[in-house]
């Protein structure tokens, strides 16, 4: 190890150590928003402040004890109390780095456990104030401790007064959307080392100025998205693992040979992991909280980092801390950390509560029920295609709709994820953001729908990998029948492939598998026919839909029932038949009841709706019947789904030739570049109960005696979905 790392090559690393333990606060701080102290409510302040107090009782009762049955000398005694004051930390920044890492930042408990270790953490910084300040009176003069007081008020005075209007008077001309310039950039760099020096000159950490001038600036855009991309994977790649290898280096597992006071003083950690336990674990099952959840709660709290590590080398390098005591408590920290990672993965699956409510798709909803929709948006350009979609959904007095239009967001420049209606966004410009372009789209909408359509905004801000579960939550609390996603492609005016999102992709895979409602994925190829508006073109929109049986094809007739009834839309339905399988008479099956209804219907109105079938032998026929409909149509409805034995899929089921499986394999085919309509991929959410009868007459209801056997199934959504309620984030 001498070779390895020799001691005089330590220097060097320390300083990058240093570095990145400033850097990394000072990205957590500016990601961070001072408003999150008013968002805690009074479970998590007191879940909070007794899994701070809890360690402090059982740590403390423990050292007692042992102090009382054995000698000690003073040595252990005071490095026992430091560890029981250790055992009661639980750093705010580090729970948020492991829920990240956890993939439920933006989940029901990831919101519990960032409020609860907020309220534990100012917990800790009062009191370690409070101790600092009153042994500040005891060891000095009470000038020198006036004098020192003084000066920490004044350095917040200005960072919060001086440095915090002179940063944004500095980056209040970038541009929306841009990232600042260099200049700017090395300048408030600069002032973060300034403030490091400031802090250490004045007797705090060197982090303790880079964190304070982080947390006074705003979150987001421009500034805190510049740190992050500029700074964050030198300092987590590189800066904050040297951090811990110096931490590591500098550890003396010699110091725990023959020593008697390692039993003593890992018992006594050990009893303050217990008492951080318990004292979470308790009162959030007295507050209502799943035990599943109240122990995946409890082990978060249990989990400790970088923060901890800097703390431990702080009391180490100020002798309040001997080697035995830092060996012992980064070697526990390292196991129980690790141990609670693994538990709270397979504890805690968000996903979990989705599957417990009942269906929720167009085809068992009433004829006269309000039709929710879910819309999500990742820029303007989806805009004219979702509108058009809303326009064809045919919101009429009788038959209203609801729509929520949540804009998705990734995580940058926030450490927080966040799920709120778009009013509670404060606006950072003066001038008009593309989520305000959006907002006013749909609002203009609304208006030209005269009370037959509702629209209420969302904003979702959350790293990819959890993205998902804001729609599903929204999805469920909203009680939607369908949620409309739009693809990760994008098309330029030649028809090529723009751009392609393949985060999205994957969010979009998430929803699929996990929304706890139907599912719409919206193939947006408006700009190539110049977005033909189903209002106010001078001919009719065209909509066809492609039936091949199946329940998503069921739920996208049902769909497409609702848009056949639209004075401006001309609907085709086109049904696919295999040559050697002939409809035997008498049968009874939904589907031919569905599809014998719409050629009535269609009979009628011979102008505008009509009825096609298109006799194949296999899938070959059917691409070219696909491929003759290019240029008849505006949109293109088809299930997800299909029978993979279908004769009329022959040829086309190989898993080499599909490029994007989550949307079957006729979405697939509609998803190509040489189309110039838009698709509608529609998926049934799955079944979690069977009721065959009921399926025609909550389609077509008026033309069917018979109701069926089942009643319609009732929402089991505790949360109510009243219009004026907004989400309960």
């Amino acid at each position: 190890m001498r070779y390895l790392f020799p001691p005089e090559g330590r220097v060097t690393l320390q300083i990058f150590a240093n570095l990145g333990f400033m850097l990394h606060f000072f990205i957590l701080g500016v990601q961070l928003n001072a408003n999150l102290l008013k968002k805690v409510g009074t479970n998590a302040a007191l879940i909070g402040s007794l899994a701070f107090a809890m360690p402090y009782v059982i740590g403390g009762l423990s050292y007692l004890t042992m102090r009382s049955l054995m000698p000690m000398d003073q040595t252990l005694r005071t490095g026992l109390v430091v560890v029981v004051t250790a055992n009661s930390l639980s750093s705010f920044p580090v729970i948020i780095s492991l829920l990240s890492e956890l993939n439920i930042l933006n989940s029901e408990l990831g919101h519990l456990a960032i409020y609860t270790s907020m309220v534990s953490d100012l917990c800790c910084v009062c009191m370690a104030t409070t101790l600092t300040t009153v042994g500040a009176f005891r060891e000095h003069s009470k000038w020198n401790s006036l004098s020192s007081m003084f000066w920490m008020v004044f350095f917040f005075v200005v960072v919060l007064f001086v440095l915090r209007p002179f940063i944004l008077w500095l980056t209040k001309k970038t541009p929306e959307g841009q990232q600042l310039e260099e200049f700017h950039f090395f300048v408030i760099l600069v002032l973060v080392f300034g403030c490091a020096f400031c802090s250490q000159y004045l007797g705090r950490q060197s982090a303790f100025g880079p964190l304070l001038l982080g947390i006074v600036l705003p979150e987001g855009p421009p500034i805190a998205t510049t740190v992050v991309k500029k700074l964050d994977t030198i300092t987590n790649g590189l800066f904050i693992p040297v951090f811990f290898a110096i931490s590591g280096l500098t550890t003396d597992l010699m110091a725990f040979r023959g020593r008697r006071a390692l039993a003593i003083t890992e018992l006594v950690i050990i009893m303050g992991y217990v008492g951080k336990f318990v004292g979470t674990l308790l009162p959030a099952l007295y507050f209502g909280v799943p035990f599943r959840d109240a122990t995946s709660l409890a082990l978060i709290m249990c989990c400790k980092g970088i923060t901890d590590v800097a703390i431990y080398n702080a009391w180490r390098d100020g002798k309040i801390m001997d080697d035995l005591c830092f060996g012992l408590l980064l070697i526990t920290m390292l196991i129980v950390t690790g141990i609670a990672r693994i538990m709270v993965g397979r504890l805690y699956d968000p996903s979990r509560r989705y599957t417990a409510y009942g269906r929720r798709t167009i085809l068992n909803s009433s004829n006269n029920s309000r039709l929710r929709i879910l819309v999500c948006i990742q820029n303007e350009e989806h805009v004219p295609s979702l509108i058009n979609l809303l326009e064809a959904s045919n919101p009429t007095r009788f038959n209203p709709i609801t729509v929520f239009v949540l804009q998705l967001s990734e995580l940058t420049g926030h450490a927080v994820a966040s799920l709120v209606p778009h009013y509670h966004l404060k606006k950072v410009t003066s001038q008009a953001t593309s989520s305000e372009h959006i907002v006013n789209a749909f609002n203009r909408y609304e208006q030209r729908q005269q009370g037959s359509a509702l629209v209420q905004h969302f904003n979702a801000i959350a790293p990819y990998s959890s993205m998902h579960d804001d729609v599903c939550s929204l999805a469920l609390d909203k009680s939607t029948t369908i949620v409309i996603l739009p693809y990760h492609k994008q098309w330029t005016i030649f028809g090529s492939v723009g751009a392609t999102n393949r985060s999205i992709k994957y969010v979009n895979g998430k929803i699929m598998n996990k929304a706890p409602c139907s599912v719409g994925f919206l193939i947006d190829r408006g700009q190539l026919r110049g977005n033909p508006s189903v209002v106010i073109g001078k001919t009719f929109y065209r909509i066809a839909l492609l039936f091949f049986g199946g329940v998503d094809d069921l739920e996208a007739l049902a769909y497409g029932r609702r848009m056949a009834e639209h004075p401006n839309i001309s609907f085709t339905l086109v049904r696919f038949k295999h040559e050697k399988v002939p409809t035997k008479k008498g049968e009874v099956n939904p589907e031919h009841e569905l599809l014998r209804e719409y050629t009535i219907r269609a009979a009628m109105s011979k102008e505008k709706n009509q009825y096609r079938e298109e006799t194949v032998k296999d899938g070959s026929e059917t691409t070219q019947i696909i491929r003759s409909m290019e240029d008849g149509f505006d949109l293109v409805i088809v299930g997800c789904h299909h029978d993979p034995e279908s004769p009329l899929l022959l040829g086309l089921m190989n898993a080499d030739w599909v490029e994007c499986p989550e949307l079957g394999v006729i979405g697939d085919i509609l998803a190509a570049t040489d189309f110039t309509f838009s698709v509608l991929v529609v998926q049934q959410q799955p079944p979690t109960s069977t009721c065959s009868r009921s399926v025609q007459s909550r389609v077509f209801p008026a033309s069917f005696d018979d109701e069926g056997d089942c009643p319609p199934p009732h929402s089991t959504n505790p949360i109510s979905s009243d219009e004026s309620k907004r989400c309960p984030v």
